[in-house]
């Protein structure tokens, strides 16, 4: 059972989190070994620094850390970063921050979702209006372009069959508690490096769903191609004992993806959410 951390330790945690996600090779993404889609490490950072004290701050509801952490990267950086991963690890850090005596991390989060109001879902979808996600367009039923009527574990549930970050929501994070933290815990056994452990956790997110950020952009057809080329990485990454045999192929499908201007941000997302919740489930 993880003890209640105090607000700076979460926002080192959630920072850490962040920059071990830069520091992996992540095939598609901006990373520390190539940047892409317009967008530089240096822009990940910044927007790190800036959202690790709103993010964390105590007595914000979950919308108002999505927000004001939206609000600070739009202000540092000009563009979206980082809202996918703002919508993830939120509740994951209000979770940590409301932990109650003998309660797991997870069944802290359950009651998080659980508790979500209107007032978070006017927030959030300010927040992603703000963010103005590519492939965000008009919606048949609660557009963000309009002022919810419902609370946001509902308005996320709508959404969870064409956007992934929304099935976590409507699904207590499964992807993150129950695959992510455990392949992740693997890899690091058997690599005993953070930065393969986490290009393992990401082709793992890869292979398992399509990225429905890149389903949004480009269509099913496509996701599923990237979906079917990660599989053949991920089987080649897995087999070696040493990650840097394969690296010359890791960035040939990095340039390989950029150039067709595919970016798994999804799977990123993810994967930040889930190197975060392993630091808090694992915190002494």
């Amino acid at each position: 059972m993880p003890n209640k951390l105090t607000p700076d330790q979460l926002a080192l945690a959630y920072k850490n989190a962040c920059m071990a996600e830069l520091q992996a090779l992540k095939p598609g993404n901006v990373h520390a070994f190539a940047d892409g889609h317009g967008m530089t490490i240096h822009d990940f950072i910044q927007s790190a620094d800036v959202t690790a004290e709103p993010i964390t701050r105590p007595d914000l509801s979950v919308g108002e850390r999505v927000f004001y952490s939206v609000e600070a990267t739009k202000n540092a950086v000009g563009q979206n970063t980082n809202l996918g991963m703002l919508l993830l690890c939120a509740p994951l850090i209000h979770a940590a921050l409301n932990l109650q005596s003998g309660q797991s991390l997870w069944s802290q989060l359950n009651a998080t979702l659980n508790q979500l109001t209107v007032d978070d879902a006017v927030l959030v979808a300010e927040s992603i209006v703000l963010a103005n996600p590519a492939g965000l367009g008009a919606s048949d039923q609660h557009d963000v372009h309009e002022t919810p009527k419902i609370n946001l574990l509902e308005m996320m549930r709508s959404a969870q069959d064409k956007d992934r970050i929304s099935w976590q929501y409507a699904n207590a994070f499964q992807d993150v508690a129950s695959f992510g933290v455990n392949l992740y815990a693997d890899a690091l056994l058997k690599w005993e490096n953070t930065a393969w452990a986490t290009t393992a956790l990401y082709l793992g997110f890869l292979t398992k769903n399509t990225d429905t950020h890149v389903q949004r952009k480009y269509g099913v057809e496509i996701a599923n191609i990237l979906m079917q080329e990660a599989k053949e990485i991920e089987s080649n990454y897995w087999a070696t004992h040493n990650p840097k045999l394969i690296q010359k192929q890791l960035l040939a499908w990095d340039a390989s993806l950029k150039a067709r201007e595919i970016n798994p941000g999804t799977t990123a997302d993810l994967t930040v959410a889930t190197l975060l919740a392993s630091n808090l489930a694992l915190s002494p």
